[in-house]
Parts: C-alpha cells; structure tokens; sequence
C-alpha cells in the first residue's frame, strides 16, 4: 500500500511491516499509510491479530528529527498510537534492533511487545534537549513503575531485551526468526481471548507511596543535570503520571515537549546530533578503506595505556611496546587495575575483563610491531623522540599500515617527513583518560592518503569515539583554541580575580568545572613543560611549579586538596602570591565580574575558531563544536562555542572584542574577519559552498 508500508497476512494474523531505511524513522510518509493501515486492520472481521513490524536491520529507531520544530503533518504519533489502543483485537510489536523514541512509544501503543534477544530499547530524547513527545513518559511508568521509568527517561540509556523482559516492558524474548514468533505469539494470544488492557489503562505500579523516594532520585537527577532542562521536564513529566489522570499526564507532557522543542537547549542539542553525523563524512564516497585488525601502541603511560585500552575494548588485539621490561610492567599493571575498578563499579563482568587483558602483548622490541595494521605512538611530546620513533617505524613497519602520532601541538608535517611514506602518516588525537573520552581528533597532514584517512574515520566508530578531521596547525583545534582560551588567565588573576571566583564564572555558564580546577586536575606541570619548550612563561602558574604545586596529584596547585580529596579548597597562599605578583609587575587590583570573565576567556576562544575556520584547519564551525563539546567539557545545552556564538550575538562578541583590543592591545582580542563576516551574514561559510 506504499513504498515504506507493507500489509501481508499469515493465516488470521495481520503483518504491518514498515520499510523506511536506514533506520525506519516515523516521517510523516510512513505515519500516513500506517494510520490508514490500522483503520483497515481494526475493521476487517478476518483479521485476529495484528504484528508491527520493521525491514532492514533496525525496528523504529525515533522519529523523524528534521521534523522537529515545524507544523506538524498529521497523522501525528500520539494519534496513530491512540488509534493502536482503541484496536480489541490484540496488537503486538516486534522488535529487532533498536525500539527508541517514537518506536518505542509506537511499541507501547500495541497491548503487547515481543523482542529479539539482541535488541534494545529506550526513550533517549532527553540526549536533543527533550522529553518523549508522543506518551512515553504516561506510558512507561505503567509498565516499568515510576523509578525505572525516571533512570530511563531521565539518561535516555536504553536496556537490553533481557532487561526489559525482566522489568515488563517486553512480554518474551526470541533468539532467531522473530518474525515467525511474534505471529505465533499474536495467534496464540488472540486464541485466548480478550479483553485486551492498553498500556494507558495499567494502573497497577502508579502507587504513590513511592514518590519520596522519586522526588529524591528526581532532584539528584536535576543536580547532575547542571542547568539542562530536559533531565528536569522529564521527571516531571513521569511524576504526572503517577499523580494525575492519563489524558492529563499525556496533556501536561505535551505542553512541555513543546515549549522545550523551541527552547535554545533543544536547538542546541539537535543541532550537536546533526553535527556529529556531519563531521564523520569525508569526500570520496569510493575511497576503499585499508583493512585493521591489530594494533600496535608505542609508550604504556597514561595516554599510552589509555588508548590500547581503547582499541581493546574495541575487539582488537593490541601489541604494547615500551622502552624497558619495567615500564612495560608498570603500563600493563595499570590497565589491570583499570578493568579491575569497573568491574568493582559493576560496568565490566569478570569475564569481560580477562577479554580484554588477553588482547594485549606486551614487548619492547619494534620488530613485533611488523605485521601491525595501525602503529599509535603515544611517547613524551618532544619531537626529536617523535621523529627518533617514526624512523624506527619506517624500517619495521609493513607496507601499508597507518602511522599515527597521538601529538597534541606538534607539527605532524615534520614527523611525516621522518619517514618514507608520508602518505600513511597521521595524527590520532586522543583526549585523556583515552579508553573514557569521546573525542578524537584526526589530524591531517599534508601527504596524508585518502584512504589512510577515511579508515580512521571509520575506524574511530568502531572504537566508539567521535571523529572530526583536522588540519595542521599548533594545537590543532581544540588546544589552539584552550590556548586562546587561558590567554587572559593570569591577567584576571593579577587585575584582581581569584581562582575560584573564574572558576564560578565557568560553572555557573555550564562548564562541569572552572579552568584553574581542569589544571589541577591535568597536572600544572604539562603546561609548564609546554610553555618551556616554546619559550613562554606564566608568572603564578610557573612560580606554583617551581613551588612542586602540581594540582591534585601533589595535593596543592591552584587549590589544596587535603587529605587526598579531589574538592579545591581555596589556598590563602596562593591567594598572597598573586596579590605580590600584582605588585611586582604594577598591576592594580580591582574586583572583576562573571561577566568580563567570560567576555575575556570565551569570547577569545570562538575568535580564534573563526581564524580556524578562515585557515581550513576545521571543515565547519559544526566540527569545532563537536570538538569542544565532546572533548573540553563546553555545555551541550549551549552546543560548542561556534553556535552559542550565534546565541550570544556575534555582533556582540565584535563590539566587546573591540573593546578589549582597545584596552589591552592584545592580539588575542582582535576580531577575525570571518567573525566580523558571521556578525553581517549570520553564517560561518568561508565561501560560496560554506567550504
């Protein structure tokens, strides 16, 4: 009956079996002959039973977000599910693959729901800034009780088939030929006879004596959410179910779907979705990607560990090289005691853990690297041991296999020329702890082949991070804009602010903390070593160095940690040094607000992208969001730096850019071109195809 709908029929049992690749989204062309479908189906006497179903590799993985935020074409969900209801013959859904958002609500439409062993289920779009819009969050509760429904919808997390078997969203569970189960599963059901109960009208676990206990989770929940709305609409919403009527709890769901559908979070959020799918796509459709199977990792450190750690939670066999027994020894034992604390948190099986430590070899000879697909080099960031490396690498490595330097600023360019095959050179920027952060920044040197780039691409998927591909430049996108970022740092220290009150001003705009508390946290000492190498120097952070105050893992830096807690305590004597640093170099002090600290820090970072943007290092200003969001810690509700940008008014940001270029005269503060361009047009295209 359409392109995307197929009726077909087993005896008395009625198959809907949409078809909308890839992932079977409910646009508007699948919602209108499903409507039509079921108005069918109801009436027609010769049919007992009625299976939804879904082709391809996935059941209905969410609606159609490109939908999102315009009029509406009905048939909308919450009227094809209300349709599904009102059906007494039975109605059952089967799924494979992924049941999420509006699959999920259409699922909880249907009396029941029959799942693949391998399939997952959940309500996630509290991840775009919203809340289940088509009854969700009525619905579940009535199944699942009011707590799981919360830790559901409130992390957007799905669960497995076992799992929702076991809490009673789904009624059994199948390995192999779904298909042919769940019509078995309609027929017998119908054989049985009605009535059949809709999910609407299960009141059975609504009771309220459970509520203290939701409105703790519930705050807690709001808490993590660190100003987010969606987390905090989403547990209202399932509240209501418990205390008000269904057709009221589906109302009040709906006024907040929509006023967060408009919100700038939302918009934010979604747009974050779009530019992660974005930033994986490369040109040259065609390019054949080289073939991975093991990898090899050179230095068993912390960046070193974490990143074998990463490609052996990936299912690869990884080869472990270091420079002594010993080293290797202490690297291997660190990863040991990594899985050994997940399982102890619950995330990894015992079983899992001895997985994956039997991926790794160790060795501290290059010739085991030979037949290695993928050689990482994760050594100290000094470019003669770099270059020293990738030498070796040229005379044991196969012909073929990828190259990759996990540098954070130096120039892959000259690595590449230390070898005899620049085209197999790249950078691979992991972001620490590597086997826990998203981000990775691949980074393209000049001679890079196309299809060395575009398997790491695709390679950084099956690893589970997120990929954007950048040029060569000092610190590439995120650590030349971090530095752009901390330019005005000790400045604001010296005018007069402490590091607790910047801090404030970061976490109070949504950051989860502060810069001098991220310095801390990563070791005064890195930027330290970095400044020295180049020459630069940091009137209190170098003095906090030269004192052994290194941050959290000496106990003292910018802050104290005492007794070795992770919470900063501001340190008077800190506090004394910059007053006498101020002093020393004539600076008065005066109080400085949030506002001039933010004005001072961020409006600086989104400049220096857009010089990124105007040089090609980044492809969109989407790229660099992706980059700060999943890698910096910037608020998703505001959506990478480039897009709060237009947020914020980039007029705006000229005007007090101007200003402070005024007042200081610092480079860092003069507004790029292309910014002062996004301030006229309200784009970031560099040119006439936005390249």
């Amino acid at each position: 009956m359409s392109d995307f709908l197929k009726l077909s029929r087993d005896g008395d049992v009625a198959i809907v079996t949409i078809d909308n690749p890839p992932v079977n989204a409910l646009s508007f062309h699948v919602r209108a002959p499903l409507m039509q479908a079921l108005g069918a189906l109801r009436d027609d006497a010769s049919v007992a039973a009625i299976v939804i179903a879904c082709a391809g590799r996935t059941f209905v993985a969410g609606a159609d977000i490109t939908e999102f935020g315009k009029p509406m074409q009905q048939p909308e969900l919450r009227a094809i599910v209300a349709v599904l209801e009102a059906i007494a013959k039975p109605t059952v859904a089967a799924i494979h693959g992924t049941a999420l958002g509006g699959g999920l609500e259409l699922a909880l439409g249907c009396h029941f729901r029959v799942a693949d062993v391998g399939a997952k289920l959940g309500l996630p779009e509290v991840k775009l800034g919203l809340l289940p819009g088509g009854g969700g969050t009525a619905r579940l509760p009535r199944l699942v009780g009011a707590l799981k429904a919360l830790r559901m919808i409130g992390s957007g997390t799905p669960i497995g088939a076992d799992e929702a078997h076991a809490v009673g969203l789904v009624d059994a569970v199948f390995a192999g030929d779904l298909a042919t189960h769940a019509v078995n599963f309609a027929r017998e059901i119908a054989r049985k006879g009605g009535p059949f109960t809709p999910v609407r009208d299960r009141n059975d676990l609504l009771g309220e004596t459970e509520l203290a206990a939701f409105d703790a989770e519930a705050a807690d929940l709001a808490r993590k959410a660190r100003g987010l709305e969606a987390p905090v609409a989403c547990a209202q919403a399932v509240r209501n179910a418990v205390t008000l009527p269904f057709d009221q709890a589906l109302a009040a769901e709906r006024a907040l779907f929509v006023k967060l559908v408009a919100s700038n979070q939302s918009r934010a959020q979604r747009h974050l979705f779009f530019a992660e799918r974005e930033a994986a796509k490369l040109p040259g459709k065609d390019v054949i990607k080289r073939r991975i199977a093991s990898v090899g990792v050179i230095g068993a450190g912390t960046m070193g560990g974490g990143i074998a750690m990463a490609f052996a939670n990936g299912g690869f066999p990884v080869i472990l090289l270091e420079t002594s027994q010993e080293a290797l020894r202490r690297g291997l034992a660190t990863i040991e005691k990594n899985y050994a604390v997940s399982v102890t948190r619950g995330s990894l099986s015992e079983d899992a853990k001895r997985q994956r430590l039997a991926q790794f070899k160790g060795s501290t000879d290059y010739a085991d690297l030979a037949d290695c697909d993928l050689i990482v080099e994760a050594a100290f960031e000094d470019m003669a041991v770099k270059k020293e490396i990738f030498g070796k690498l040229d005379a044991v490595a196969k012909p073929g296999a990828i190259l990759a330097t996990n540098t954070s600023y130096l120039d892959i360019d000259e690595i590449a020329a230390s070898t005899s095959r620049s085209r197999d050179v790249l950078g691979l920027h992991f972001f620490s702890p590597a086997n826990v952060m998203k981000l990775l920044e691949i980074v393209r040197a000049e001679k890079t082949a196309p299809d060395a780039l575009v398997t790491s691409v695709d390679l950084a998927r099956r690893i589970g991070k997120v990929a954007v591909v950048v040029g060569v430049c000092h610190g590439f996108v995120g650590n030349r804009m971090l530095a752009a970022r901390g330019a005005e740092s000790e400045a604001l220290l010296l005018e007069g602010a402490t590091p607790s009150q910047v801090d404030k001003a970061f976490t109070d705009f949504g950051w989860p903390m502060g810069p001098f508390q991220m310095g801390d946290l990563a070791g005064l000492d890195i930027g330290w070593r970095n400044r020295k190498a180049r020459g630069l120097t940091a009137a209190i952070a170098d003095t906090l160095c030269e004192q052994g105050r290194f941050g959290q893992k000496t106990g003292r830096g910018f802050y104290l940690y005492e007794n070795g807690s992770r919470t900063p305590v501001p340190d008077p004597e800190v506090e004394a040094l910059i007053r006498a640093k101020a002093v020393e170099k004539g600076v008065a002090q005066r109080a400085i607000g949030a506002e001039e600290i933010i004005e001072r820090t961020l409006y600086p970072l989104v400049n220096e992208g857009a010089k990124i943007l105007e040089e090609k290092i980044a492809a969109r200003a989407s790229d660099i969001d992706v980059v700060w969001v999943n890698g910096y810690g910037f608020p998703v509700g505001k959506g990478g730096p480039m897009f709060w940008a237009g947020l914020e008014g980039a007029a705006r940001i000229v005007e007090r850019l101007e200003h402070w270029y005024r007042q200081t005269g610092k480079d860092v503060f003069k507004p790029a071109p292309l910014l002062r361009r996004m301030a006229e047009t309200g784009s970031w295209e560099t040119d006439a195809t936005g390249g």
